[in-house]
Formats: C-alpha cells, sequence, structure tokens
C-alpha cells in the first residue's frame, strides 16, 4: 500500500516595501520540507486587515513565518485565529508600540516618497537596513532596489499608516504556546539582537537564533542560514 506523506503548510509574510523576493531563496531550499506560500501587502493600509486575508485566503492549519511588518502582521494572525497556526517564526521584527520619536521619521520617508520618487526611497530607507556585506552583493542590492520601486507612493503610505496605527502587540506574547523561533541579525540596527531578546523573555520556550552577517533583510542576506533555521523549527 502506498502511504501517501502530507507535507505540512508554510506561510511566509514579506514586510514593509517587501515581496516575494524576500522570501524566495529561503522558500526554495524549504520545498522538501513544506508547501511555502508567500504572502506580501500592496494596497493595505491596516494590519489587522492584512491578517485577516491572510487567513481568508489559506485553508487549514499552517506554520507561519513573518519578516519586518510581516512579523507584527503574523502576531495579529495569532491573536485572530491561534488555533490555526502550528508554529509561529519572528523574524528581524519588533512588537514595541509607536512612538513620538518613530512618527516623524515615517513621515519623512513618506514625504521623501511624494517629492523625488520611490527610487530615492530605496536608497534613503534601503541601505540602512543592510548589513556590510550585504550593501557589497550589488545584484542583490539591485533585486531590492526594484522591489522597493515596484511599489506606489501610496502604497507605501498606506503601509506606514497601517505601521504608524499597529494594534498592540506586547500583551498577547504569553500566550503563544506553539513552537516560536525568534530570528535577528547581528547586523540588524533597526530590530537588534537585543530587541528580539525582550521578546524571547516573554514567548515561553522560544529559541532566538542570531545570524552573522546579516542586517535587517535577514532572508535575502543570508538565506541558507536562515532557511536552516526554520528547517530546524519546522521539526518541532
Amino acid at each position: 500500500m502506498n502511504v501517501r506523506i502530507t507535507r505540512p503548510k508554510l506561510v511566509c509574510l514579506a514586510g514593509l516595501l517587501c515581496d516575494q523576493r524576500m522570501w524566495q531563496n529561503v522558500a526554495s531550499q524549504l520545498e522538501k520540507d513544506a508547501n511555502v506560500e508567500i504572502m506580501s501587502f500592496a494596497g493595505f493600509d491596516d494590519l489587522t486587515e492584512m491578517a485577516r486575508f491572510v487567513l481568508s485566503s489559506v485553508e487549514g492549519d499552517f506554520a507561519l513565518a513573518g519578516h519586518s511588518m510581516g512579523g507584527r502582521v503574523a502576531l495579529e494572525i495569532y491573536r485572530l485565529a491561534p488555533q490555526r497556526v502550528t508554529h509561529l517564526a519572528l523574524l528581524n521584527t519588533g512588537v514595541h508600540p509607536k512612538s513620538d520619536k518613530e512618527i516623524p521619521g515615517r513621515i519623512r520617508l513618506i514625504d521623501l516618497a511624494k517629492q523625488h520618487g520611490m527610487a530615492l526611497l530605496a536608497d534613503e530607507w534601503l541601505v540602512p537596513m543592510m548589513s556590510p556585506k550585504g550593501l557589497e552583493n550589488r545584484s542583490l542590492m539591485e533585486s531590492l532596489e526594484k522591489m522597493v520601486m515596484a511599489y506606489s507612493v501610496e502604497d507605501f503610505e498606506k503601509q506606514i499608516q497601517a505601521l504608524i496605527n499597529r494594534p498592540d502587540a506586547e500583551g498577547q506574547l504569553a500566550n503563544i504556546s506553539v513552537p516560536t523561533l525568534l530570528l535577528s541579525g547581528t547586523q540588524d540596527t533597526w530590530s537588534p539582537v537585543a530587541q528580539h531578546q525582550v521578546i524571547q523573555q516573554k514567548i515561553t520556550g522560544s529559541e532566538l537564533v542570531v545570524i552573522d552577517d546579516a542586517g535587517h533583510m535577514a532572508p535575502v542576506e543570508q538565506p541558507e542560514n536562515v532557511a536552516a533555521a526554520l528547517h530546524s523549527w519546522l521539526q518541532k
């Protein structure tokens, strides 16, 4: 008798100004582990609506990995439907509420995009996100620049508004009971390792993986190491 083995489902969520390109390399390395679906959020201006979109687009139970803003969407998915999430991975992300210091910086980027276009925004926003090693990878930088410029100024502003008006995520961390992976890069100055260590303290049994020579865009900067971490997490 032939026994059919069904692979689990893994949903990977892209972050601010990101799309399939953020996860493609990692996903290709996890094909034997799971059926991978990548989702991004151009056109959305609310994190809860992003979460509801994922829940309505994916059938059944699934493992869930979110990068940057996608990590916040993943937490909102878990809040809305914890029974459907078998595993949770939060990469290069945060749970802290908005601050008065944060908002002017985000508004400045919107104004920059409106006045000078997405090409200049790509330089201003993307470069500080990268590790020195990532910045030296010209083909990678060209791909990421194209990814950013694929967004309209209007969609960028919508995503910024979603982040500014984000729901509280800190309060729900103690309720997470599935295998949880936290991942950051040694060169991530936007969502540093220390930020993930604080999250780890609040999620019982969670694991923190730190990727050397990776900045905020770890899934494209160090895809092999990120895929290895996700492979181990999916086995739990």
